[in-house]
């Protein structure tokens, strides 16, 4: 799976899970300012990365995730490493 499959997904399920209009999400888009996104949000976030992606996201890491492009770079490095 390439970087551009993985935005395509994210974006995909936060437009459906989180009803987020597609013209607010880029990859500078930070996620509880910009998109609205609250604490609950980041734990059903993590359950949908698990799914759809076999990674887990621990409570550190998901913390430290602000922006969008942060969400992806994540994502893709731990596919990257497996």
């Amino acid at each position: 799976m390439d970087r551009e499959d993985i935005i395509k997904t994210i974006n995909s399920l936060l437009i459906q899970e989180f009803e987020i209009e597609e013209k607010k999400i880029s990859p500078g888009a930070h996620l509880k300012d910009d998109l609205g996104l609250e604490s609950l949000d980041f734990v059903d976030i993590a359950v949908i990365i698990k799914k759809e992606f076999g990674i887990t996201l621990k409570g550190e890491e998901v913390t430290s995730l602000k922006t969008m492009g942060n969400l992806y770079d994540y994502i893709y490095d731990h596919i990257k490493q497996k």
